[in-house]
């Protein structure tokens, strides 16, 4: 008998699905190509001097001569924390200061972001008004207005209400009034960036979430804490990180000031302000990332849980 050759039938292949990225690939896609022109001029300009500082703090410099450089290991670091009498006062002077400032900017920035959210006459104007100071404003003008007696009572100033202020109140009590004026400038100097971000973050809230809230019955004070705050929660996030890195950077850190001093007055100890300088950095960045770790706990992302 002849066998039947029976030919199989080739086996159809499967059609091949296509994979896309995901939204989280998009989304991170699209950040790192927002990001990508700073870590380009980062690696430029910024990696190889922030190398080289840290290098330099272990060393100690001659003549002001790079090439000239002997060792002193951790030295720099030992005086900073054990010899220095003026470091540790100015670092927990900085940190008591921004401990107090960085919550009432962030609250003042976000009720203004409101107020000036709401369809009022000449809004325009009034969100002008406060962001004005961060364009015409730079640190350096910030700084040279208040060594002139432009803020607060401005008591190197002798006007006739200043000495009646003096003469019935006493000193003490004046110059606490000037200094609390002269926060109080300073915060509404610093707090047209982070008006304009919380506005940003406003725009993008849907406006059917506050007529659903508002036909279900609830209040003005309902809707902030239910809708509004946990829809701004990553926008909070945002300007917590940037008002911290921008407090602890201000024009009246004296922290700053003073390894300025170290490094270009007094001997030019370019070594030891050096190691300051990282000193100083690793303290910021351990109080930003308990921050972001303990803030990021409480924000809410739309459309993820």
């Amino acid at each position: 008998m002849q066998r039947e050759v029976v030919q199989e039938a080739p086996a159809r292949e499967a059609p091949r699905r296509r994979r896309g990225l995901t939204l989280a690939q998009r989304r991170a896609l699209e950040g790192y190509i927002f990001i990508s022109p700073w870590i380009i001029g980062f690696s430029l300009f910024l990696a190889y001097p922030l190398f080289r500082s840290f290098y330099l703090s272990f060393f100690k410099l001659e003549a002001l001569n790079l090439k000239k450089l002997t060792w002193v290991g951790i030295d720099h670091y030992k005086e900073a924390f054990l010899i220095d009498v003026k470091f540790l006062p100015a670092f927990w002077t900085t940190l008591t200061n921004n401990a107090v400032d960085i919550p009432i900017i962030l609250v003042f920035s976000l009720l203004v972001a409101m107020l000036a959210n709401q369809k009022l006459k000449a809004v325009r104007l009034f969100r002008v008004i406060f962001f004005l100071p961060v364009v015409i404003g730079s640190a350096l003008v910030i700084r040279q207005l208040f060594e002139q007696g432009v803020g607060g009572l401005a008591l190197t100033r002798q006007s006739d209400w200043q000495g009646l202020l003096v003469t019935y109140l006493g000193p003490e009590f004046a110059n606490a009034v000037n200094t609390f004026l002269n926060r109080i400038i300073l915060v509404l100097w610093r707090s047209g960036m982070q008006i304009l971000i919380f506005l940003a973050g406003l725009h993008a809230i849907s406006p059917t979430l506050y007529e659903a809230a508002r036909i279900d019955g609830a209040s003005d004070w309902e809707i902030f804490w239910k809708i509004t705050l946990p829809m701004l929660s990553p926008i909070v996030l945002v300007n917590l990180i940037f008002t911290i890195v921008d407090s602890f950077t201000d024009a009246f850190n004296q922290v700053l000031t003073y390894i300025h001093q170290v490094a270009f007055s007094g001997g030019f100890r370019l070594g030891y302000a050096a190691a300051l300088g990282w000193i100083y950095f690793f303290a910021v960045f351990a109080i930003l990332t308990i921050a972001v770790v303990w803030a990021s706990r409480y924000v809410y992302y739309a459309g993820e849980r």
